[in-house]
């Protein structure tokens, strides 16, 4: 059984208050929230008996959000992965986390081998007698993994717990108000956060989730005629998907809220939005499970470099600019944005001792997580975001360290030496260059680019590969990035 504040006592609120509503649909089949349970249900009776991890590597349906709350339902926590990851890449997390089993479908068999399969298709039956297995859900106990990229040449796994969800939500509906007439619409990958808000933030509030198919997804007018016919209110997602809405006659009058989180928000890209719909700017890191800051962008004056501040510290939550010594920094001054709070996650799974040196303990028992991104107060309390502390970089909204791209690049046969660099365009957004050394003979840059993808998503691939015959060496011996020749890159204006 689950005790209060874990995702499915909160669920389970909604469920006995509306058990005929619709809770969420695909462009296939719709499921009220009494038959997403009874799918859930039906799902967990093919667990075993003693099941910790899960992994989810599913199309995006009412049937994957149903195998997730499976999954909470009988305690245990998943790990989500799109299918089309590549196939080293999601055997790495799977064995990193330890998973039991991982839901998928038959289709994705080959890229699974290995591990112990749980098929759920599309347009599976619901068993209505079926009963989940009652097992003592806790707030602390886990509720997912999201794997990040790793400063240390592989990738992370974020350790959130049921209350860290929980929170969040209760933070999400204090700001945005979510009520049975919303319907959100689910547009994110299911391996970022944006994904939990858009599926629990919803489930959890009463609101309703749509889900379009990946095709629907690969054309932004095909989004907007699913919005329109669905009359969804609610959009959450990268800067991108506003500048493409922004770029159209129109949009659906039914959409009522613009949140955009994972990546800097500029004017430009919600200069023509801003008079029909509110629209929002959010911080967060996925180690404080979604948003820890909001900040409402209508009838305001950007600032001087054309971006909006990330507002102020959700409910639950408190931010504060600090020092390299954790001591706070004057308002204006420049310093670390440190986020504690109900959002703040357990940290990273594994034998990440070094790494889980940025969630710090407080004297009053509270974590801080240093984020590792600069910023400052301005007077009225909202915060700025400058840029990362280190290496690390926002590409199409998704954190990457260069580091490990790099590793993957040097692992290449063709690769004598390589290093992988990040730059800023003229509008600010960042991109990589791939510095490389090759063997004797070298393939194409396209073979090296598909060796890359192999271990690689699409958006950790460096936009463009110079060839080198040596690297620049300072005099004590180390490559000097600063004599790398700069390729130099337009912004989209």
């Amino acid at each position: 059984m689950e005790t209060k504040n874990t995702i499915y006592s909160c669920f389970n609120e909604q469920l006995e208050l509306f058990p005929e509503q619709v809770a969420v649909f695909d462009e296939k089949r719709s499921l009220t929230r009494k038959q997403l349970d009874q799918m859930a249900n039906t799902i967990a009776t093919q667990f075993s008996d003693s099941i910790n991890v899960v992994g989810i590597v599913m199309d995006h349906s009412v049937e994957m959000i149903a195998s997730i709350f499976a999954v909470l339902k009988v305690g245990a926590a998943y790990v989500p992965l799109e299918p089309d990851f590549p196939k080293e890449r999601i055997h790495f997390m799977m064995m990193d986390c330890g998973v039991d089993c991982i839901i998928t479908h038959r289709k994705y068999t080959d890229r699974l081998e290995g591990f112990s399969l749980l098929f759920v298709e599309q347009g599976m039956e619901i068993n209505e007698a079926a009963l989940a297995m009652q097992v003592q859900i806790k707030p602390e106990s886990l509720a997912y993994i999201l794997y990040t990229s790793g400063s240390t040449g592989v990738p992370k796994g974020v350790a959130v717990e049921n209350q860290n969800v929980c929170h969040y939500v209760q933070a999400f509906r204090n700001e945005f108000h979510p009520t049975q007439q919303d319907i959100m619409l689910q547009h994110s990958v299911c391996s970022f956060d944006i994904f939990v808000e858009e599926v629990f933030a919803t489930l959890i509030s009463g609101a309703v989730l749509a889900i379009p198919s990946a095709e629907t997804k690969g054309e932004i007018s095909k989004v907007m005629e699913f919005i329109n016919r669905h009359g969804v209110t609610i959009v959450s997602g990268f800067p991108y998907l506003l500048l493409e809405m922004d770029g159209m006659d129109s949009i659906p009058q039914s959409i009522r809220l613009l949140i955009s989180g994972g990546d800097v928000l500029r004017a430009s890209y919600v200069s023509n939005l801003l008079d029909k719909v509110d629209v929002y700017n959010t911080y967060g890191p996925s180690e404080t499970t979604v948003c820890a800051s909001y900040f409402k962008c209508n009838e305001v004056t950007p600032l001087p470099d054309g971006t909006f501040p990330i507002g102020k510290a959700v409910l639950g939550s408190s931010i504060e600019i600090m020092d390299e010594h954790m001591q706070p920094v004057k308002p204006g001054d420049i310093g670390e944005i440190c986020i504690s709070g109900g959002g703040v996650s357990r940290g990273y799974v594994g034998n990440r001792k070094r790494e889980n040196k940025v969630f710090v303990m407080q004297k009053d028992d509270q974590h801080i997580y240093r984020s590792g991104d600069l910023g400052y107060m301005l007077p009225n309390g909202n915060i700025v975001f400058l840029r990362r502390k280190d290496t690390q970089v926002m590409i199409l909204g998704k954190r990457v360290e260069p580091d490990e791209v790099e590793s993957v690049l040097c692992n290449c046969p063709e690769v004598k030496q390589g290093i992988v660099s990040p730059y800023m365009d003229e509008q600010g957004l960042s991109y990589m260059v791939a510095y490389v050394v090759p063997q004797s003979s070298v393939s194409a840059v396209s073979d090296l680019k598909r060796r890359m993808a192999n271990h690689l998503p699409s958006y950790m691939i460096p936009e463009f590969f110079v060839k080198l015959s040596d690297m620049p060496l300072t005099p004590n011996g180390k490559v000097d990035k600063k004599a790398l020749p700069v390729v130099m890159k337009a912004g989209n204006l």
